[in-house]
C-alpha cells in the first residue's frame, strides 16, 4: 500500500474523532439532536480533514462496499478495517480513562427486535452509503469537493430517525470500540452485518441504477 502509515493513520484518527465525539455526547446527557449533531461534526471534521489522504472511508461497511464494487483492494480494505477498529477502540479507553464509565454503546430500543434492528442499521447504512457515492465517490458529483457536509448531513438525519431504535451506528467501528470496553457485545450482528449489508446495497444500487443513468 502507498503511502500506508499516512493512509491508515488518517483511518484511525477519522473513526477516533466519531466515536469520542459521539461518545462524550452521549456521557454528557445531551439529547437526540445534540448527540446527532457530534456524530455528524465529527465525520464533517475528519473528511475535511483526510478525505485526500485515505479517502475518508471511517467505516468498515464502506470499506467493504468499496472492496466489493473494486474501488479498494482486498489487502488495503483489510488494513482499513483494522486502523477503523483499532480507532474506535482507542477512543472508547480515553472516553473510560477520562469519564470513568461511559455511555454510548449502540443498543436496541425498549421491545425492538434482532430483526427489525438489523432492517434499520442496513436501511441507515443505505441512505449514508447512497450519500457517500454521491458526493464523494462519484467524481460528477456537485458537492464533491465539500463532501463532508452532505455526508455529515446524512449522518445527522439518520441518528434522528433510527437512533431510538438502534442506536444509529452505521458503522461496525462505531459499535466496536464502545463494547468491547464496556464488555457489552449483545446483538453484535446488528451492527456488523446491518451495516454491511446497507453499504452493499447502496453501492450496487448507485453503480447499476443511478451512475449509468447519468452517462
Amino acid at each position: 500500500m502507498k503511502d500506508a502509515p499516512a493512509r491508515l493513520l488518517a483511518e484511525f484518527l477519522g473513526v477516533f474523532f466519531l466515536c469520542i465525539f459521539g461518545i462524550g455526547a452521549i456521557t454528557n446527557g445531551a439529547e437526540l439532536t445534540g448527540v446527532a449533531l457530534a456524530h455528524g461534526l465529527a465525520i464533517f471534521v475528519a473528511i475535511a480533514a483526510f478525505a485526500h489522504v485515505s479517502g475518508a472511508h471511517f467505516n468498515p461497511a464502506v470499506t467493504v462496499a468499496l472492496a466489493a464494487t473494486r474501488r479498494i483492494g482486498a489487502v488495503d480494505a483489510v488494513a482499513y478495517i483494522v486502523a477503523q477498529l483499532v480507532g474506535g477502540l482507542a477512543a472508547a479507553l480515553v472516553a473510560n480513562y477520562a469519564y470513568g464509565s461511559f455511555k454510548g454503546v449502540p443498543a436496541l430500543g425498549q421491545g425492538v427486535s434482532v430483526s427489525t434492528g438489523l432492517v434499520v442499521e442496513a436501511i441507515a447504512t443505505f441512505i449514508l452509503m447512497i450519500t457517500i457515492m454521491g458526493v464523494a465517490v462519484d467524481s460528477r458529483g456537485a458537492f464533491s469537493i465539500v463532501a463532508g457536509l452532505p455526508i455529515g448531513l446524512a449522518i445527522f438525519g439518520d441518528i434522528m430517525w433510527s437512533g431510538p431504535v438502534t442506536g444509529a451506528a452505521m458503522n461496525p467501528a462505531r459499535w466496536f470500540g464502545p463494547a468491547i470496553v464496556n464488555g457489552d457485545l449483545s446483538n453484535a450482528l446488528v451492527w456488523i452485518v446491518g451495516p454491511i449489508v446497507g453499504a452493499l446495497a447502496a453501492a450496487f444500487v448507485y453503480d447499476v441504477v443511478i451512475k449509468p443513468a447519468r452517462d
